[in-house]
């Protein structure tokens, strides 16, 4: 069972958010945590309402965002791929299949932020809240604001935002 969502189930006493963001790049994370809450059902841990699984990439290396638009079943790799958010530089995830699968299955979402996006929340998440964020995390931030405003999350909807990393890795963007 994926720890992921072994603890995030507990933390949340044993009740699964209506949506969880995540920062994708092999996916390995957002895969663990949806056979989780499956294993989880069979055990009577949680009901079978799962979260709205969202997928963020960064727009310099999304393959799993344009399968995703595109309606494909797997992504293709993705050529040149750049970001300064080194866990989302992945061109060809090998779990992508499944990935889709999850996003469709929750009826859930892929979107893309910009290096610029990520790096303007990962310093807001510094000053404001005092966290120390890799960009990872700071990715599913601007996704946030994207998905408040398409109206993809509601006022009232219980959201997990994960950051993956730890800024120690990157304090050269904080200077």
């Amino acid at each position: 069972m994926s720890r992921l969502g072994l603890e995030l189930a507990e933390q949340l006493d044993w009740h699964l958010p209506d949506v969880i963001v995540y920062p994708t790049g092999g996916g390995a994370g957002l895969i663990g945590m949806w056979k989780a809450f499956e294993e989880m059902e069979q055990l009577g841990w949680v009901g079978s309402k799962r979260p709205r699984m969202v997928c963020v990439q960064a727009d310099g290396c999304a393959p799993i965002v344009k399968a995703f638009q595109e309606n494909r079943p797997k992504a293709e790799a993705w050529p040149d791929a750049f970001t300064q958010a080194a866990g989302l530089r992945v061109p060809k995830a090998i779990g992508d299949f499944l990935m889709l699968d999850i996003l469709r299955r929750s009826q859930g979402a892929a979107l893309a932020v910009s290096d610029a996006e990520m790096l303007a929340d990962l310093r807001w998440a510094g000053e404001k809240e005092g966290l120390l964020m890799a960009p990872e995390g700071a990715a599913t931030l601007s996704a946030l604001k994207k998905l408040c405003a398409s109206g993809f999350v509601q006022a009232h909807d219980k959201v997990v935002l994960f950051n993956t990393a730890t800024g120690l890795k990157y304090l050269h963007l904080f200077c």
